[in-house]
């Protein structure tokens, strides 16, 4: 009965401070967006121009990348959500083999972005050399770090999960962090066509 109650419990999911977190970063980077989406109408000429030096492939790939993490992500928190107490520890099981696979995936994204920037900047790009490369590099670069930050937390779920930390009555821990990495999949899908496809 307890379970029954506590999966009712009403969404969003996790704890509180992490939508007030998820909320002023997605504010955050709509400004970014809407910064670049106006700096590129007083020069659109410039800005497709740049756009052809970034690897479109790269980005698609890591589009599905995190598109595939975010499934593997969705998969670990229903498996938690179906626990009892007589299988808690199989559940936390199959929550862990979905996570180790969420977390390929970030390092996967991540090793691809640093391969993006070793040629970006091999290049002599930085900052100060156009409109189109500060917003990239802003955009990109401070993805990045949320991916990188997410990762983190996938991996410390998982060492709870390892442990059998996570039970029927207490998994919101896990459900904030999976938020977490959500909010950084829907970034990258708003970011991507953004800053490499649109012309």
């Amino acid at each position: 009965m307890t379970n029954a109650i506590i999966k009712k419990e009403p969404y969003p999911p996790g704890d509180f401070a992490i939508w007030i977190i998820i909320y002023v970063e997605l504010i955050t980077f709509a400004l970014l967006f809407l910064g670049y989406a106006f700096s590129r109408r007083t020069d659109i000429e410039m800005f497709n121009g740049s756009q052809e030096i970034l690897s479109q492939t790269s980005g698609f790939i890591n589009t599905f990348i995190l598109i595939t993490s975010s499934y593997f992500v969705v998969k670990a928190v229903k498996s938690v959500q179906n626990m009892s107490d007589d299988n808690y520890k199989e559940f936390n099981k199959q929550a862990s083999k979905w996570l180790m696979f969420a977390m390929i995936c970030g390092l996967s994204f991540l090793v691809i972005k640093i391969t993006e920037f070793s040629n970006v900047f091999g290049m002599g790009i930085n900052l100060s050399t156009n409109k189109f490369f500060m917003f990239y590099i802003l955009l990109t670069g401070f993805h990045f770090m949320h991916v990188l930050l997410g990762t983190i937390i996938l991996f410390n779920i998982y060492q709870k999960t390892k442990i059998f930390g996570y039970k029927p009555d207490d998994y919101r821990g896990f459900e904030t962090g999976a938020s977490y990495w959500h909010m950084v999949d829907l970034l990258w899908i708003v970011l991507f066509p953004l800053v490499y496809i649109i012309r």
